[in-house]
């Protein structure tokens, strides 16, 4: 059986790194007695597989990991089970089974919602003028970047991969952006770049540590063709009653 679990990240955990949050979890399926599946052979391991790595420093509360489970309680059982072995910052969202035709998450992701805000200081100051020209912004055939990669640097166009940029305002009335942007594997954007060019475009330049990130939802693309049809990974599964 297949089974998507969707987790939230926060707090001091945001500093815990991919790798380390994969064998934080496999400890986690211990702990929890978990019936997971392990692969055969000579050194099995558990049939586990992250959707989208996080970078440090960002929070989230969409992170998913699919596993495969040979029986198991209800989702409201067993997500009381992983809460109880869970670490401050870290808390299961969802426990939900997946179709067995389902691909898994890390294979479909397409899209990734953020909010970002910038760090006390760093906001700019003109920021009235700053939302507004996102419109403008956006309506640029192309953004061309320089982008690092394993060879060096090189000139890429980000502006297909821009699905959203809009102002925002959180609840306790802070100024904030909304940005939904392409992530998985085909093409992956990371938010701050994106706010980095919008500011350089401007004449600004976007400080160091100026922003913080958080992630909110994490997408898979249901049109074969043509406009994007974004499905929350989440929405993939079903409650198990």
């Amino acid at each position: 059986m297949k089974i998507r679990i969707k987790f939230a990240k926060e707090g001091a955990m945001k500093f815990i790194g991919h790798l380390d949050m994969m064998r934080f979890f496999q400890k986690v399926m211990r702990r929890a007695q978990v019936d997971i599946r392990y692969s055969e052979g000579f050194s099995p391991h558990q049939i586990m597989s992250f959707a989208a790595p996080l970078g440090v420093g960002v929070t989230s509360r969409a992170e998913y990991v699919d596993i495969e489970v040979l029986s198991t309680d209800s989702s409201e059982k067993m997500l009381q089970r992983l809460n109880r072995v869970l670490t401050e910052g870290v808390e299961v969202l969802s426990y939900k089974r997946l179709p067995d035709h389902a691909a898994a998450a890390m294979s479909v992701v397409a899209a990734a919602d953020y909010t970002i805000r910038f760090r006390e200081g760093y906001e700019p100051e003109d920021w009235p003028d700053f939302v507004r020209g996102l419109d403008e912004f956006l309506r640029q055939d192309s953004i061309l970047v320089l982008k690092k990669t394993k060879k060096g640097e090189r000139s890429i166009d980000i502006r297909p991969w821009i699905y959203k940029l809009e102002k925002d305002i959180s609840e306790d009335g802070i100024n904030q952006l909304k940005i939904r942007v392409a992530a998985g594997s085909a093409a992956n954007l990371k938010p701050e770049l994106v706010i980095q060019a919008y500011m350089e475009s401007r004449g600004q330049k976007l400080e160091e540590f100026a922003l913080l990130i958080h992630r909110d939802e994490v997408y898979a693309n249901r049109a074969e063709t043509g406009k994007p049809d974004f499905c929350p990974l989440e929405q993939m599964g079903e409650n198990i009653e």
